[in-house]
């Protein structure tokens, strides 16, 4: 399974530890983790941090990757498909083992640096990884949650073709839910098309 992901301008490709300086960047910028976390120190990313966001399951289709501008390969930020939290404030990592999907549901995400906002990054990088989810992954459906300030997320996830379904319980609270199936995502590809 080819996990370097490219669409019209980006390349998103797994997530490695080089890719240090690019997590520090936005887990260290408040606006940035503004609705995600608190955020972290350089020495909490690269030493608590990275080697958690490194994990790979599932032959490597559950894991995050890192978003890449294919013309300059300036590193934009971070894109996933991992176990969404419910009653936990943050992942439980202990699921990204082994060679099977974890038996949860799976979430699919992004965080991007400030220069890469507003110029449609956020909404490519989630179709590429949603045509991989669907294309190439035994994955049946995928889901997404945002807090209810974040607008413009809603609005990716809703243009990637999510659909809202009201709120529901992420990370020990109550957020906005939004959910694509397999079938929701074939039409929406054939209908594109």
């Amino acid at each position: 399974m080819n996990l370097d992901l490219k669409s019209e301008r980006l390349l998103l490709r797994p997530l490695a530890e080089t890719d240090s300086d690019v997590a520090i960047e936005l887990f260290t910028d408040p606006a940035v983790i503004r609705y995600v976390c608190e955020t972290y120190t350089e020495q909490q990313v690269v030493v608590e941090e990275m080697p958690k966001y490194t994990k790979r399951c599932a032959g490597g289709c559950i894991g995050a990757w890192c978003v890449v501008e294919r013309a300059t390969q300036e590193k934009l930020g971070m894109a996933i498909l991992l176990p969404l939290p419910i009653e936990e404030d943050d992942r439980n990592w202990d699921l990204v083992v082994g060679d099977d999907v974890p038996d949860c549901e799976i979430e699919i995400g992004y965080i991007l640096k400030k220069s890469a906002w507003g110029k449609g990054y956020a909404t490519e990088a989630t179709k590429r990884l949603l045509k991989f989810a669907f294309e190439e992954t035994p994955l049946e459906e995928l889901v997404a949650t945002t807090n209810s300030e974040n607008t413009a997320s809603q609005r990716v996830l809703e243009k990637s073709g999510l659909v809202y379904e009201g709120m529901r319980r992420a990370y020990a609270v109550d957020c906005p839910g939004y959910r694509i199936t397999r079938q929701q995502w074939l039409e929406n590809s054939q209908r594109d098309s």
